[in-house]
């Protein structure tokens, strides 16, 4: 069951980013979602993110370095949060610096992706 949901999940976040209008974007939600697709058990539950989930958050941290390239990977995390109700939201704002990542922008489902630069 927690399998389909979770299918269901990431078709729900790619549909929504895909046929929401953002600027010219090379990263598209479903390389986002690949890539933090392992940090599923943290988002949820806290702990230690995986070293799996670190080297996704590092490599999309490094494939979104254009400004529509962090909105639009900005909007998709927002959207994950409406789409999933089970992701904790401190846990989301403190994982990229658990794994050591700098990100321009506060995740959480408040933060205005328009301005992300």
């Amino acid at each position: 069951m927690a399998g389909m949901m979770m299918k269901v999940f990431f078709v729900m976040v790619a549909c929504m980013v895909v046929s929401a209008p953002h600027a010219e974007a090379a990263i598209t939600c479903g390389q986002v979602v690949s890539k933090l697709v392992s940090c599923l058990g943290y988002l949820q539950t806290g702990g230690t993110p995986t070293p799996a989930c670190c080297s996704g958050v590092t490599s999309l941290n490094a494939a979104a370095q254009s400004t529509p390239d962090r909105q639009a990977a900005c909007n998709c995390l927002k959207s994950s949060y409406s789409s999933y109700p089970g992701i904790s939201p401190a846990n989301a704002a403190s994982l990229p610096g658990k794994c050591g990542v700098n990100i321009p922008y506060k995740i959480s489902p408040s933060t205005d992706c328009s301005s992300v630069h």
